[in-house]
């Protein structure tokens, strides 16, 4: 039976000459041991801090959707020395009556759900503002691309895609929640992607 090795294996060609038999079985059944072990387990819902806004939030991990979505309202789109930029109000409560702006990473067109179409548009998309965003869960940092969006009819304010979940080196374990612990990453834990 051939065997295929790879760079992110622990079992290396050189290696099996040293291993015992009951390793070198295990390193045959479970190539992919080695990729797993250098991932972090997440559950289902996670604390997130949103660094630069100074909030941490509860974000709910969704394999299923691509993108991450943050809940915003009142989201203005402006010029700002020839960029584009984007204004908003975080959608989460009361205490965040105070507007934000940001560079505008790219518009994103997020395919809408059956009951969510409207005939009138003649669309079955929408169209979302999409900033670079840096949030910390665990111990790590990462600058992900969150699209803005009304999430108040949500439980979880931020939802984080399987994009933003590949940088965060992510295994979701969904009967797993708050398994990261709360937000505790150092200010330069991003140069670490």
């Amino acid at each position: 039976m051939p065997v295929a090795l790879n760079h992110t294996s622990h079992c290396t060609a050189s290696g099996f000459m040293r291993l015992k038999p009951f390793l070198l079985l295990i390193c045959l059944l479970l190539p992919g041991l080695g990729v797993a072990a250098e991932k972090t387990v997440y559950g289902l819902n996670e604390y997130a801090k949103l660094a630069g806004i100074d909030l941490e939030v509860a974000a709910k991990l969704d394999t299923g959707a691509k993108t991450a979505s943050l809940s915003a309202r009142d989201i203005k789109r402006f010029k700002r020395n020839g960029e584009s930029w984007v204004r908003f109000y975080l959608a989460i409560d009361t205490a965040h009556s105070h507007p934000i702006e940001r560079p505008l990473a790219r518009v994103s067109k997020i395919k809408r759900r059956a009951g969510d179409y409207d005939p009138d548009e003649d669309k079955n998309y929408t169209a979302r503002p999409v900033i670079a965003l840096d949030i910390c869960m665990g111990t790590a940092l990462r600058s992900i691309e969150v699209n803005l969006t009304d999430r108040s009819a949500f439980q979880y304010p931020l939802l984080i895609g399987s994009e933003a979940l590949k940088r965060f080196d992510a295994l979701v374990d969904p009967s797993l929640k708050y398994a990261a612990g709360k937000p505790a990453c150092a200010t330069d834990a991003h140069t670490a992607e």
